[in-house]
Parts: structure tokens; C-alpha cells; sequence
């Protein structure tokens, strides 16, 4: 149940950005949570403390503007999407712009989203082209704002393209200093005065800022890598000796796994802020081999003072569960197998791996996403999800259960696009060394972002979603989800339970999306899961 909750709760705004502890304080509490995990003290600082200062600046960071990838039209922003197909039918991403038409007909590129499984490979050249030939169509100019930093490889990838800096036009003093504007020209704008049609447009986008501020996202998110950068050299500093002698003991395996597993939720959810194009990219930060060779721990590596703790649910089901999960629950569902999700299956065969082999550091950088966060679970013949989350989240997951068993009555029977909806509600949720767990049935689905993966990056799947638009009905299915939920509960991230998530109807076993075949109506999704 990839993705059920969020990693963390969004700011209301972006202020309040905390200061940046020194490297002696960032050892000196590193060194207070050794000593009370291995002492067992209540009063000592907990591992969180040592990610603060960074969790604020993330929640800063994330809050900022972004695309509905469902339905970029309903952004708020006012932003028009171009869908961009290469010859062999793939779905390589979305221009996502504004369009103005008056002073002058003007596209204002505001966003460059690239399809999954396209992702660092070099489309950018591609994706110019197609855009430049749709300008010319439209017999429109277009605009962009270029936030990629001077010394970054890729800074003069617009320049190759036919684009110019604006000041070329409006002249030196007219635009904003911190911008750094360029203009592409199609043939029929060439030559002709247009000083003062483009100073106006540049009024215009100043007024939308508010909503479309590329570059505040992009400082955020360089304040943020920054602040990840410092985390990681405080604790190659305290742990230097072991690492040199490549003793990999398993508090400092539990402090690693943390910041791996923060670092890579952090890479998979900035994808989403309007503007960032990975100038400021997530790559730069790489492990030291011999912690990337690191395995994992997922739990703190101690016994913890206080008894594992039920937090809420059916106590029922609570009873039921093994003697051993409740009293050691980090130990026992850690020894449970993981969810055999698609992408990581494809990976365990990509690599040559098997499902039992342990995974290290470096294969959750590789992966994007940490597998031993799911677990699965066969309690008296019925199969249960188990989802490893931060105890922080729990009081959120209380809210969202709610809105959950409001939608419950509401969705019975319903269909969307002939697809039945279905909610899956979270049954209990525990706490243990460090970490809460949340019990959820497992459903016969998937995330839709990887089932949409899934449809362009195996060769099966890309041939049957050329034949059945699969790509096409799991989107418009989502959008009527997705409406049919906001019309019952209202906007999504308007209530203290924070927007539902939506799984499709899947084959794990065949890895295809499961289908209802109507001779009369077409094909169609055979359920959609809200979680």
C-alpha cells in the first residue's frame, strides 16, 4: 500500500524556516541518542530530534506550489497541460504552461513533468523540440523562466534550442534581477517590435507569482538538500571509525536507514513542485560506498523502556494477532516477508536478487522507495498489509480513518467509469521501538502511479496499453474518483485527515491491470480502492 500516508504533514506556510544546528551540536545529540538507546533512558533525546531542523524545512518545502498530476487543468493556477508522445506511442511527459493572449500570444512554459520511467535520460532536448514545433502551430511566442544554475551542465540547453534572454529584446533594467527570462521567437515574431508587448506580458506574470513561484521552490529545495548534506557529514563524523573499519554496528545501520529512507521520500515527493527541473538535482547527494553496502534496520536496535503500545482500532483483531507480534512487534514484522509490489520485483529480477536476499543502503537509493515498509501478513486465512509509518503521522491517520468510514456508506455500489470504487479503512495501529504500524487488508491493486509505471516500462504492458488507451481509462477512472470523493468529503487537503490516495484494480501474479471485458461497453477498470 505504497504511498497510503503521506511522509509528512505540509505547512500551511512557508515560513518559520528553522537555523541550522552546527556540526558539534549535531554530534553531541547523536551522541545523547547513543547513549539512551543503548541505556534505555526515557529523558534522552529520541532519534526524530536529530531530523528537526530538516523535517521543517521539507515541510516547507513540499507545501509549495504543485500540479494535480490527475488533472492539471484543476491546479487552480490556471495552467493548460501538452501532453508530449514519441513516435512509438509512449507518453513521455506533460508541458504544463500558462497561456496569455493579450498583449501577445504567449505561452509561459511553467513546468516540465517527465513520465517515470523516462527520467534521467536526456529528454530535455526532445521535449524543447516538441514544444517549439507546438509554438510555431499556435503561432504563439513562449516564455520560460531558466532556474537552472549557471555552473550546472544543462544551463545552456535553451540557448541550443533557438531560445534568447529576454534582455536581448526589452533591454537592460526592465526585468526583474533574480529572474533570468528567456524568449523563443517563431518565425512570424521575428524582426517586429515587441519591447513593449512583452514588458506588459512580464506585468502579467508578476501578478501570478504568487502562484506559479518556481524559484521560491527551487531555493527551498536547495535549502533542503543543503540541510540533508549537513545530517549525512554529522554522522559519517561520529561513526568514521567504525565506517573505516567497516563495522557496521546496529544503532549506526538505524541511523543510516533513517536518513536513507527521509532522503529518498524527499527525492519521490519534490517531483511533484512546479519549476523544479533538477538543476538543484537530488543526484549530488551519493553515499560513501561502505555505508551504501550497509543492510538495513528499520527499528531501533534496543529495547525500548516503554511496552509496545496499541494505538487505535479493533481490539478484536487486536487478540487475535500472534502472541509474538504483540509482544516484540518490530522484531516480528520485520521477519515478515515484504510486499511483492511490481517495481520491485522487476528490480529483484533486474539485479538478480531473490525476495529473501537482505537489502543494503545503496539498493534503497537505487530503488527510490524502502520495501521493508510493507509487509505482509495471513492471520486466519485473510491476507493483511502491514505499513511501517512515524509515530507523528498517527494522529493524522486517526482523521483520515474517519473521513474514510464517512466515505464507506457512500461508495457502496458506486462505480465511476463503470470502474466499483472501494474504500479500505486502516484496522489498528501499534507502536514499538521507534516506529508505528498500521494494519490495513491487502486489496488486489496497486498505487495508480505505478500501475501507470508499469504501463510504460514493461514491454508486455507497453503493447497492450498501445491497443487499449490503459493509460487513458486509468486516468479518466481517477479523475471521476477523485471527483466523486471531493463532492462527499469536499477538497482534499482541506481536513485534518489530508488527501486520500488511489489504488487500481491489478494481477499481481501476471502483473497486469485486472479488467472487465464488456463485448457492449468496452473495456474498464474492475474496481478503484480509496485509502
Amino acid at each position: 500500500m505504497e504511498g497510503t500516508i503521506m511522509d509528512e504533514h505540509p505547512s500551511e506556510e512557508r515560513g518559520g524556516i528553522p537555523g541550522n544546528l552546527g556540526i558539534n551540536d549535531r554530534l553531541g545529540l547523536i551522541s545523547l541518542i547513543d547513549e539512551g538507546i543503548r541505556l534505555g533512558n526515557p529523558e534522552s533525546p529520541i532519534i526524530a530530534d536529530l531530523f528537526n531542523d530538516l523535517w521543517e524545512l521539507v515541510n516547507a518545502t513540499i507545501s509549495g506550489s504543485k500540479i494535480d498530476p490527475l488533472k492539471p487543468e484543476d491546479t487552480r493556477n490556471g495552467f493548460r497541460s501538452f501532453e508530449i508522445t514519441a513516435p512509438t506511442g509512449e507518453n513521455l511527459g506533460h508541458l504544463n504552461m500558462l497561456y496569455f493572449k493579450k498583449p501577445i500570444p504567449c505561452y509561459y512554459l511553467v513546468y516540465v513533468e517527465v513520465s517515470a520511467p523516462f527520467r534521467r535520460k536526456g529528454l530535455g532536448t526532445r521535449i524543447l523540440e516538441h514544444f517549439r514545433t507546438f509554438l510555431v502551430d499556435k503561432n504563439a511566442i513562449g516564455i520560460l523562466d531558466n532556474i537552472i544554475p549557471e555552473n550546472d551542465p544543462t544551463y545552456d540547453i535553451y540557448l541550443k534550442q533557438g531560445w534568447e534572454p529576454l534582455e536581448s529584446i526589452v533591454g537592460d533594467g526592465v526585468l526583474d534581477p533574480d529572474g533570468n527570462y528567456m524568449v523563443y521567437l517563431p518565425s512570424k515574431f521575428q524582426g517586429k517590435a515587441l519591447k513593449e508587448p512583452l514588458v506588459k506580458l512580464l506585468h502579467h506574470l508578476k501578478r501570478r507569482r504568487a502562484a506559479i513561484d518556481m524559484r521560491d521552490n527551487e531555493v527551498m529545495v536547495q535549502r533542503t538538500i543543503t540541510e540533508f548534506k549537513n545530517v549525512y557529514g554529522a554522522l559519517l563524523a561520529y561513526f568514521r571509525s567504525d565506517i573505516q573499519w567497516g563495522k557496521a554496528t546496529p544503532l549506526m545501520r538505524f541511523m543510516f536507514t533513517r536518513y536513507v529512507t527521509k532522503l529518498i521520500a524527499f527525492r519521490r515527493r519534490i517531483a511533484d513542485l512546479i519549476g523544479y527541473t533538477g538543476g538543484e538535482s537530488m543526484e549530488q547527494i551519493t553515499l560513501d560506498p561502505k555505508v551504501a553496502s550497509m543492510p538495513i534496520q528499520s527499528y531501533a536496535p534496543y529495547e525500548a523502556p516503554e511496552e509496545p503500545t496499541l494505538l487505535f482500532g479493533d481490539r478484536g483483531l487486536w487478540s487475535n494477532l500472534p502472541g509474538d507480534m504483540k509482544r516484540h512487534p518490530a522484531h516480528f514484522i520485520n521477519s515478515l516477508p515484504n510486499y511483492p509490489r511490481p517495481s520491485l520485483l522487476l528490480w529483484l529480477k533486474k539485479k538478480g536478487r531473490t525476495p529473501e536476499d537482505t537489502l543494503t543502503l545503496g539498493d534503497l537509493m537505487d530503488l527510490g522507495f524502502d520495501p521493508t515498509r510493507l509487509k505482509e501478513l495471513n492471520l486466519a486465512g485473510q491476507e493483511f498489509i502491514i505499513e511501517r509509518v512515524q509515530p507523528r503521522l498517527i494522529e493524522r491517520l486517526k482523521g483520515h480513518r474517519d473521513l474514510l468510514d464517512e466515505l464507506h456508506s457512500e461508495v457502496e455500489g458506486h462505480r465511476v467509469r463503470n470502474a466499483l470504487l472501494k474504500v479500505n479503512v486502516p484496522l489498528l495501529a501499534l507502536r514499538d521501538r521507534s516506529n508505528a504500524y498500521v494494519l490495513w487488508r491487502r486489496i488486489k491493486g496497486i498505487h495508480h502511479d505505478e500501475a501507470l509505471e508499469m504501463l510504460q516500462s514493461v514491454p508486455s504492458l507497453k503493447t497492450l496499453n498501445d491497443s487499449l488507451s490503459l493509460d487513458r481509462m486509468i486516468i479518466s477512472t481517477l479523475r471521476g474518483a477523485k471527483d466523486f470523493v471531493t463532492d462527499r468529503i469536499g477538497p482534499e487537503n482541506g481536513s485534518g485527515g489530508g488527501p486520500m490516495t488511489y489504488f487500481v484494480s491489478w494481477n499481481l501474479e501476471k502483473n497486469r491491470p485486472s479488467l472487465i471485458i464488456d463485448p457492449l461497453g468496452g473495456s474498464f477498470l474492475e474496481s478503484v480502492w480509496i485509502s
